[in-house]
């Protein structure tokens, strides 16, 4: 049975380890960065869990602006109240455990944190070919992001939580 919970900081390597595998060299968060979400948005950090093994994460700190700036990446403030955006950095699941609906569950996990909390709207950016992964769960696709994280063409994808 599959179990979300908050993300530990004993559960670092087989993040990383999903992380690296799941993003590349250049998209990929450090190992510092990741210990830094940990410690600073636990309650937006989750973690997928079968029988104490990690099969997948979202994590994103709430934001002030609509859409994802480069600068999330870098360095991550705690959670304010008065932020109505909720974004995610990062959605990720090992290899073994794709294709299974994990990723999914993620989302579903994340999204009732951000209504819990109070946020107005979810935001995104991914790459083209996810674009209909993140459609099928609700998400509108608005564009070619300013982002130019891992020197990529991301997409800005949003979910309205007020409707």
């Amino acid at each position: 049975m599959i179990e979300i919970s908050p993300a530990k900081s004993s559960e670092l390597t087989a993040i990383m380890a999903i992380e690296n595998q799941g993003f590349s060299p250049a998209e990929a968060a450090s190992p510092a960065a990741m210990q830094e979400r940990i410690e600073k948005i636990p309650d937006t950090f989750l973690v997928a869990h079968e029988d104490d093994q990690v099969l997948g994460y979202i994590v994103g700190p709430a934001y002030h602006e609509r859409y994802i700036d480069d600068a999330l990446f870098d360095q991550v403030v705690p959670n304010k109240p008065e932020d109505g955006t909720q974004t995610i950095l990062s959605l990720a699941t090992a290899p073994f455990a794709q294709k299974r609906g994990f990723a999914s569950q993620l989302l579903e996990a994340l999204e009732y944190q951000a209504k819990k909390d109070k946020r107005q709207l979810i935001s995104l950016t991914c790459l083209e070919r996810l674009i209909p992964f993140y459609q099928a769960h609700g998400y509108q696709n608005e564009g070619v992001a300013a982002s130019t994280h891992g020197g990529e063409t991301w997409y800005n994808m949003t979910l309205d939580l007020t409707k």
